[in-house]
């Protein structure tokens, strides 16, 4: 991409890194790449993002907290494990306000699972069987088609991070970690969480 002429003010700069939370150079970067364009520099900083995560998904992770969440008085409580790769990040603000993140979600959105790999054949069975019943009449290759889509929409309720983020639901929760990797420059794991409610199962 050719450089631009349009002026990158600090303040176009500084809207790009909150939108995307990529560094301050990078913005900059990545904004006079695309001639200012915000929507297109944000397009590729998620794809230099998500590169940049992918390099880094074989790093092991031996670091990290358990974070605790407690909401609405009392109502509803978080416990969270996210791993990092050296205790330097652990301590790392961003890599706390990403945590903080996470366990808002969850208290928030109430998965149930991590990812779409954990969820029990059983259950992703009994779903596809609901919406097939409701499917009789269709042609065969249409069925499948829109029992994978009804499945997208089902894990995108019950995984974490299939969920669409609460700060900007624009964004999943997937993409919010694959940025965080990216800025950090560590691999970074949600491990596993336990969501409590008062009076949940009781009944």
């Amino acid at each position: 991409m050719s450089q631009s002429t349009v002026e990158i003010t600090p303040e176009l700069v500084k809207k790009l890194r909150n939108k995307t939370g990529a560094g301050m150079m990078d913005c900059k970067r990545t904004l006079q790449e695309t001639g200012g364009d915000i929507e297109k520099a944000i397009t590729e900083l998620r794809k230099k993002g998500k590169n940049v995560a992918e390099s880094k998904l074989a790093r092991a992770t031996k670091e990290g907290v358990i974070a605790s969440y407690i909401h609405l008085g009392g109502k509803v409580g978080v416990l969270l494990e996210v791993n990092c790769e050296s205790d330097f990040v652990a301590r790392n603000e961003q890599f706390k306000e990403f945590v903080k993140d996470v366990t808002l979600q969850i208290a928030a959105a109430n998965p149930q699972y991590v990812t779409r790999d954990q969820v029990p054949a059983a259950l992703i069975d009994a779903e596809k069987e609901i919406h097939a019943s409701q499917l009789k009449n269709k042609p065969p290759q249409m069925v499948e088609k829109i029992l994978a889509g009804k499945l997208d929409k089902f894990f995108s309720v019950i995984c974490l991070l299939e969920q669409p983020f609460i700060k900007d639901t624009e964004k999943t929760v997937r993409d919010h970690l694959t940025n965080t990797i990216a800025t950090i420059g560590e691999n970074l794991i949600i491990r596993r969480f336990v969501r409590f409610e008062v009076g949940q199962d009781i009944g």
